[in-house]
């Protein structure tokens, strides 16, 4: 490692097991699968449709039950919690993106981020203040008032990313974050995924087919037929800096 610290885990499963009932059969989707992600690193999970991880990163975040195996996240033993404690883990600790946006149609980009803090706990004035600053941050400082219709795709996006770093999540899950997306927009938004990690710290987990997308992760894991085939690091390459990143951002 050159010298340099390892960061520290902070998700991990062992021995993941998920079946799932088609008519009389069961279909094991994941299949003994072991998994880790630290801090400040960005993981990407890559395979062909129906090759599991899309279930893998639902069993790792505490939305999908596995049938076996054990799932510890930030220290904690996650599914021998109750369905309330880990719903709360998810709301203090996880951020989430998915292709498909998942913003409400009336509400401005503002609106998007500040509902979550409120649920957080953070007073209106608070919550307006750093959703502000996160929508700053992904570029769309000017964009603040403006609803879904009035917005791009790769400007959706940044605001679902905004709404999911104003809460500084301690781990973050993208599923095919940039699939819905031109080739420039998706580099940015995985540019921002990787910003997520190296600048707050997150254990990002990004689930994507698009090998492009490679070169901006600490390590790539391949999953196929609900097993991991290759588990490699790779040097990840650092987003433009300087007048070049403002430029990107704000395309």
């Amino acid at each position: 490692m050159n010298g340099q610290a390892i960061n520290p885990i902070a998700l991990q499963g062992t021995g993941l097991v998920k079946r799932f009932k088609t008519g009389r059969t069961h279909i094991e989707v994941l299949k003994s699968v072991d998994f880790d992600c630290r801090h400040g690193e960005m993981t990407m999970v890559m395979g062909p449709s129906g090759s599991g991880k899309s279930t893998l990163i639902a069993s790792l975040s505490g939305l999908l039950k596995p049938d076996e195996g054990q799932v510890t996240a930030l220290g904690e033993d996650l599914w021998s919690q109750r369905p309330g404690k880990i719903d709360k883990f998810r709301l203090d600790n996880c951020g989430f993106i998915f292709q498909g946006f998942n913003l409400f149609g009336a509400l401005t980009a503002l609106q998007q981020v500040t509902t979550i803090l409120k649920y957080k706990g953070f007073s209106p004035a608070e919550a307006k203040d750093r959703a502000a600053v996160a929508l700053t941050e992904v570029g769309l400082g000017a964009r603040l008032n403006q609803r879904p219709a009035e917005l791009s795709g790769g400007e959706k996006q940044r605001v679902a990313i905004a709404r999911a770093l104003a809460k500084e999540p301690r781990l973050l899950f993208a599923d095919e974050p940039t699939s819905a997306l031109d080739g420039e927009n998706g580099q940015i938004v995985i540019q921002l995924l990787q910003r997520a990690a190296k600048e707050h710290g997150a254990a990002v987990i990004c689930v994507t087919h698009d090998p492009r997308l490679e070169a901006y992760a600490d390590r790539v894991i391949h999953i196929e037929d609900g097993r991991i085939l290759d588990d490699r690091r790779t040097r990840a390459v650092d987003a433009p800096t300087g007048d070049r990143r403002h430029e990107l951002i704000k395309a």
